[in-house]
């Protein structure tokens, strides 16, 4: 392609060079707005003459960069930092800067079949799931050209909850697509992550005490999207249970070792389009994941649950009688995009109350993201969907699964820490993190550092983070040894007769790990010392202590891998919402698989494994409106989740990124069942708000489904800078903004007693004014409805301040009923 082939039809020309000037050189990519549209690409050649290549736009997928080969933009992956543009401006959403990733196509891919989601909306009423089938064969072969190619490329139907298909497809034939009739979007199938008993007590839910609605609890079902369910874990004991309900319309696929489900696991299903051909085609959990997150959600009491004798009490999840039902979507520790798609569509259609997924990928548009496609699905049927905020914290702009019919998930820590102790033989205690299940056979260990220990042979291996045969066998034989921190040094160190390891990590490192050798984790302030102790005498010795748990003063606290805020996708849309606890996890664990993960190593296979992540949040959340909902089951999504976020206990303010973390703070599920006050929001309420956010008519008609013609026109205009009756207040502004005001319009409806007056009390930063009108809100009856309006304004007074923040509180004598309020302006790192 010539340097001017760029020109005329392409939308955008971006030289490489021009978009990453941190990372120089050709390689990954850079970010651009392109809704759609390809983009012509220009690299420099060594001998400095320009070559072009087309590159394909996959929506708003931030703020994650790409680079192929040896990644020379790492650096700034790490602080979350992208160059950004807006192109075309009439494309931009709510004028805030969105930062698309895009790949370089090469020619071989133009000619390489890869599977693509093809989204149509909602299902047909008046239509099968065989004549959907057969619509979808006949759209796919009238694109293809071919009847033959055409079979042998579609891969699934969905058709249950929603209609859509997934296919092997060529790019061209997929853009072809696009633009067919009746087709919403279409996008290729990506690979998603899985977001990796005290917490119930700590959120002041007692086994004992608790006022429970057991009858409606019990017939609860929790459906969760996972890595499947290991059967045989105590937690899924069905004594006591009664046959499934009656509204129950899924079933127990039986297959490879699973043993089957129960009147407790009452439904177990699989979806493997994504699988590769040596997974077991069943829904056994081989991970652990999904058996930790469904005992963390819905698992019955066990008395002496432990991990060797740590963290030992009672196990049991917020809704213990409620059901479960599984569906593993993600195989080998990856999720596809199409597996998961078809687990809400299994979900929605059997009868779930409500859905928890702890899985996230890089945000993209709402409708080319099969997590938002499947949640807005299960909103409109009544089904509350609790997803995890993701795990790259500390770290702004990494929050995952963003949309605003979900419940986005952050993770705090409880009140409970696992400490495994290392003392020096200078006398010295440092209290290092992990879970050690070793014993110490001897009182000291000779201690080394990966550095003094380095193999002569491998003098460009990173010894002093102990790197794969960076270290003498001869030199670390039967000693404990230091490195700096980073992964896996337990599997490098595990054939090396090694005594022990210590891991030296970054300062905010909370994760209580699992080694496969005797291990713990310290904070490289702690590490220091260690390292000025062996360096200090010729005969250094240590002793790694047994983990202990102990009480945490400073809880609750954000975890430090927590995702932060803020999102693009929908700019003035707080998320996370609400944090829960996710850090030091003790749950439900499948047999199949070992403690550390790595079963070929590790023969330590446990029935209950402490685990951290938003993964382990999400479950709290989904559990908590299990519980709200038995005492409210009219109530919709969006009225428990207001219920959950306005009754929040607020975190402890980080001035790094107070409510970007926390939301609207910890979930405090026993004071949901009684917010007073709930913001609620219907199927009509989203459309307005997609209508807003530039969603055309044809579009939504497909998504709604049905034979209603929707046209943006025939609705009210949203009112207000957000366009959506959010229990959050949040503004995004430009980096140039200087002083700010915006206007936000909401609606509370009365679910406490029937007549009430509420006060609005307010709390900002310096900076910030919050203005309320009326002041005062009385109530005559339940169900009444108010609105009222408040007005932001305020100045950043200097040129490096980003965050101002404050609240607006309902107050009567019996209720506060509190909504977070944000400023955020982008500040654009400095290169």
């Amino acid at each position: 392609m010539a340097d001017d082939d760029c020109r005329g039809a392409w939308p955008m020309v971006v030289e490489v060079g021009q978009c990453l000037a941190a990372g120089g050189g050709g390689g990954g990519g850079c970010c651009l707005l392109t809704m759609r549209e390809p983009v012509c690409v220009k690299e420099r050649t060594k001998n400095g003459e320009k070559k072009a290549k087309s590159a394909e736009g996959f929506g708003a997928r931030l703020p994650v960069m790409r680079a192929k080969r040896s990644d020379p933009f790492s650096a700034i992956r790490r602080r979350r930092a992208v160059a950004s543009f807006v192109w075309p401006p009439s494309l931009a959403i709510s004028d805030r800067i969105l930062q698309i990733v895009f790949t370089v196509i090469d020619a071989d891919d133009q000619n390489e079949r890869k599977p693509y989601i093809v989204y149509m909306g909602a299902s047909p009423v008046e239509q099968t799931l065989t004549s959907m089938a057969k619509d979808h064969h006949s759209l796919l072969s009238e694109t293809i050209g071919d009847e033959t190619v055409a079979t042998e490329s579609k891969l699934h139907s969905y058709g249950r909850s929603f209609n859509g298909f997934v296919a092997n497809l060529l790019p061209h034939e997929a853009n072809q697509l696009r633009h067919k009739e009746g087709v919403l979007s279409v996008f290729p199938n990506m690979v998603r992550e899985l977001h990796t008993t005290r917490s119930w007590d700590f959120l002041r839910m007692p086994l004992k005490g608790t006022k429970r609605n057991l009858k409606l609890e019990s017939n609860m079902i929790i459906g969760l999207l996972d890595t499947g369910i290991w059967p045989q874990s105590p937690s899924f004991n069905d004594e006591g249970f009664g046959p499934p309900p009656p509204k129950w319309k899924g079933k127990c696929v039986l297959g490879g070792n699973f043993t089957g489900c129960n009147n407790k696991l009452i439904g177990a299903q699989y979806s493997h389009i994504g699988a590769s051909p040596n997974s077991s085609y069943s829904p056994v959990d081989e991970e652990g994941h999904g058996t930790h997150t469904a005992s963390t959600a819905a698992g019955v009491p066990v008395k002496s649950a432990s991990v060797y004798g740590i963290g030992k009490g009672t196990a049991r999840g917020g809704v213990h009688s409620a059901r479960v039902a599984a569906y593993k979507v993600c195989w080998g520790g990856s999720c596809s995009e199409m597996d998961l798609l078809a687990g809400f569509d299994m979900a929605i259609t059997d009868g779930v109350d409500v859905i928890s997924v702890s899985i996230g990928g890089t945000p993209t548009q709402l409708f080319q993201d099969s997590m938002v496609i499947g949640a807005f699905h299960a909103m409109k049927k009544g089904i509350f969907v609790a997803c995890s905020a993701g795990n790259e914290g500390p770290h702004q702009m990494t929050v995952k699964n963003i949309a605003p019919w979900m419940t986005t998930v952050g993770a705090s820590s409880i009140d409970r820490q696992f400490v495994s102790g290392v003392k020096l033989g200078n006398g010295e205690t440092i209290k290092g993190i992990a879970v050690n299940t070793f014993s110490a056979n001897k009182k000291k260990y000779p201690l080394i550092s990966g550095t003094l220990a380095a193999n002569a042979s491998q003098p460009y291996r990173n010894a002093s983070a102990c790197d794969f045969d960076s270290l003498s066998e001869e030199m670390v034989k039967g000693k404990i040894v230091y490195c700096l921190g980073k992964n896996d040094q337990d599997v490098t160190l595990y054939n090396k007769r090694v005594a022990g390891l210590i891991v030296s990590r970054d300062k905010d490192y909370d994760i209580p790990s699992s080694f496969l050798i005797p291990g713990t984790t310290v904070s490289r302030e702690e590490g220091l010392d260690i390292d000025r102790y062996i360096n200090s005498t010729k005969k250094s010795v240590a002793v790694i202590h047994k983990t202990r748990s102990i009480k945490m003063a400073d809880a609750p606290f954000v975890a430090s891998f927590s995702s932060r805020g803020p999102q693009l996708i929908a700019p003035n849309i707080l998320k996370p919402d609400i944090v829960a606890p996710g850090l030091g996890i003790l749950a439900g664990y499948s047999k199949l698989s070992s403690m550390s993960g790595h079963p070929d190593y590790d023969k330590r296979f446990v029935d209950y494994k402490i685990a951290s992540g938003t993964s382990m949040a999400s479950p709290h959340v989904a559990a908590a409106a299990a519980y709200v909902k038995t005492f409210h089951p009219t109530w919709s999504p969006a009225a428990i989740k207001s219920a959950l976020m306005t009754t929040a206990t607020p975190m402890k303010v980080n001035t790094e990124d107070m409510q970007l973390a926390s939301g609207s703070g910890l979930i405090n599920p026993t004071k949901a069942r009684d917010p007073g006050l709930v913001y609620d929001i219907n199927t009509s309420a989203y459309i307005r708000f997609l209508c807003k956010v530039g969603y055309n008519s044809t579009t939504l008609g497909i998504l709604i489904g049905g034979n209603k013609i929707y046209h943006c026109n025939n609705f009210k205009p949203t009112k207000g800078i957000d366009g959506l009756n959010y229990p959050s207040i949040h503004l995004q502004l430009q980096s140039n903004v200087t002083t700010f005001s915006a206007v936000y319009k909401r609606v509370v409806k009365n679910v406490g007693n029937e007549k009430a007056i509420y006060n609005a009390e307010v709390v900002s930063a310096k900076g910030l004014s919050i203005k309320v009108d009326p002041s005062t809100l009385s109530f005559d009856k339940s169900n009444q409805k108010r609105a009222f309006t408040v007005v932001l304004k305020g100045k950043f007074d200097h040129k490096d301040s980003y965050l101002l923040s404050g609240s607006l509180a309902w107050k009567n004598t019996k209720h506060s009923v509190v909504s977070p309020v944000v400023v955020y302006r982008y500040i654009p790192p400095e290169w």
